[in-house]
């Protein structure tokens, strides 16, 4: 057996053990930085973690796509980010590393918070005009500030709409269910976009998804889709390891399954956030983190094949 024919490759420090990133079409970056956080700190550590969770995933192919990110995928490391700066200080390292990324590749990031997504869109946004976003979280991210603080990982959602960065009626967001007032929760909804919240999504699954997958799918369109994806929109019992879990939440059923539906939609990008490996338990949210970025490796893919 060749060293390349291993099933798990404990030795690398790189997504499903791929090559360091060169002219690969893929490329998964982490984006170690915790900064914003309001409850429990320690995303900064998820990348590593997500990165070792996902060697279990190198040796076969996708079951329902049929195909494998390597070949095709880099692993570029970690940005280099001053995180005792500024949050502003820290987003403009992280936008002007993934513009330049952005420019060669289809990018995965693995967070770090979630405010790490505001850069993040303002990089995506320079290089392909106003998105469409999919937003998986337990929280809405549309407050105006978050507990006292004018711009962290609560408010980058609201952010992104005032700049421009993304279509409000071509905001999606999943799973929502954690409290707020009204005008907050709603937000996304009151400018033109759509909410599937928690309570909506509970007992279905798979053909009982279809409903939804096809109104996101209608009212998306080949509009540029980024895809964030906050691991807290898992229930507890999936992903404990998180800074600010939320009971009632989705399954990792579910979330595949919106994943490999929703694969058909022009992405451009995708982002993994909140992990925070102190808090986990056996690597499930770890392991939640590395099977939801393969299988959307796995169906942008299958696409760009097709």
């Amino acid at each position: 057996m060749a060293i390349g024919e291993f099933a798990y490759a404990s030795n690398s420090g790189r997504f499903l053990a791929a090559p360091v990133l060169e002219s690969h079409p893929f490329a998964v970056v982490g984006v170690p930085f915790d900064g914003a956080v309001t409850n429990r700190p320690g995303a900064r550590f998820a990348p590593q973690e997500v990165r070792r969770a996902s060697l279990m995933l190198c040796d076969g192919l996708h079951p329902q796509f049929e195909v494998s990110p390597l070949g095709r995928l880099g692993d570029g490391g970690d940005m280099r980010l001053p995180n005792a700066s500024p949050l502003e200080t820290v987003r403009a390292a992280i936008e002007a590393q993934a513009k330049a990324l952005m420019a060669k590749h289809h990018c995965v990031f693995i967070g770090g918070d979630h405010s790490v997504t505001l850069p993040l869109l303002r990089a995506a946004r320079a290089r392909h005009g106003t998105l469409a976003l999919i937003h998986f979280d337990a929280h809405c991210d549309t407050w105006q500030d978050h507990f006292g603080e004018p711009s962290g990982h609560g408010t980058w959602t609201y952010e992104a709409m005032q700049e421009g960065l993304v279509d409000p009626a071509k905001t999606v967001q999943i799973g929502l269910r954690s409290s707020g007032e009204r005008a907050t929760r709603e937000y996304v909804k009151d400018q033109g976009g759509a909410i599937y919240t928690a309570r909506a999504l509970r007992g279905k699954d798979g053909a009982a998804l279809q409903d939804m997958v096809a109104e996101i799918v209608e009212r998306i369109g080949t509009t540029p889709c980024y895809l964030t994806l906050d691991i807290d929109c898992l229930d507890p019992a999936f992903a404990p390891g998180t800074g600010t879990p939320e009971p009632g939440g989705m399954t990792s059923s579910q979330v595949l399954t919106f994943l490999e539906e929703l694969s058909t939609l022009n992405c451009i990008g995708m982002d993994c956030v909140e992990v925070a490996p102190a808090y986990d338990h056996a690597e499930l949210t770890s392991n939640a983190a590395a099977t939801f970025i393969w299988t959307y490796l796995c169906g942008q893919i299958a696409r760009l094949a097709r």
